[in-house]
């Protein structure tokens, strides 16, 4: 809306935030439009607020659970993603297997049989879309940093990206990623990397 009034700010919600305020005053706009500029950005600044408190609470929840902490130290994963595997895997022995939380999460290939002969396709969309969607995200973030590593599992993942593409390579953390917290989660152990 800004952008309609001429006000052009660098992309970025830091920078954004951190600019408005200024260029909003410095602008020529009408008493209505400053008005409303202006409470826009103190629900921006609400909204935020709100979202740091949730954060924090979050972060607090996952310390004081010993399976949390055990998650959050797998790559990859944080407090978001630790909280929600545990909150929506009650108990991983359930699961035979690791593989079978990540065929649950949504993170194995649909499989197509034709005489006897199975081929996969891509992910299935009977899943936890939430859970898939932050495996997939902590993935990514791991995959952004390979460079740096030089690691047994970087060379892995580097390899499958350089096979297979980034996003199979997203797919194909994720899916490792889950199989390693069923084990943590099962034998109460914690990641050894």
């Amino acid at each position: 809306m800004l952008a309609e009034y001429g006000i052009v700010l660098p992309q970025g919600p830091w920078r954004f935030a951190a600019q408005a305020p200024a260029a909003i005053a410095q602008a020529e706009l009408s008493d209505l439009a400053r008005e409303l500029f202006e409470e826009f950005l103190d629900q921006l600044r609400d909204v935020n607020t709100s979202v740091a408190k949730l954060d924090a609470k979050i972060v607090e929840i996952c310390r004081a659970h010993e399976d949390c902490r055990r998650l959050a130290e797998l790559p990859g994963v944080g407090p978001i993603i630790a909280t929600a595997l545990v909150a929506s895997v009650a108990d991983a022995r359930h699961f035979r297997s690791g593989g079978e939380l990540a065929a649950w999460i949504g993170l194995v290939p649909r499989q197509y049989t034709t005489g006897g002969k199975p081929r996969l396709g891509g992910i299935g969309r009977r899943a936890n879309h939430y859970l898939r969607r932050q495996m997939i995200h902590g993935a990514h973030a791991v995959i952004s940093r390979l460079a740096k590593h030089g690691d047994r599992r970087s060379v892995w993942l580097k390899a499958i990206v350089e096979r297979r593409g980034f996003n199979r390579a997203l797919v194909a953390l994720a899916n490792k990623t889950a199989r390693i917290a069923w084990a943590l989660l099962t034998r109460k152990e914690s990641y050894a990397g």
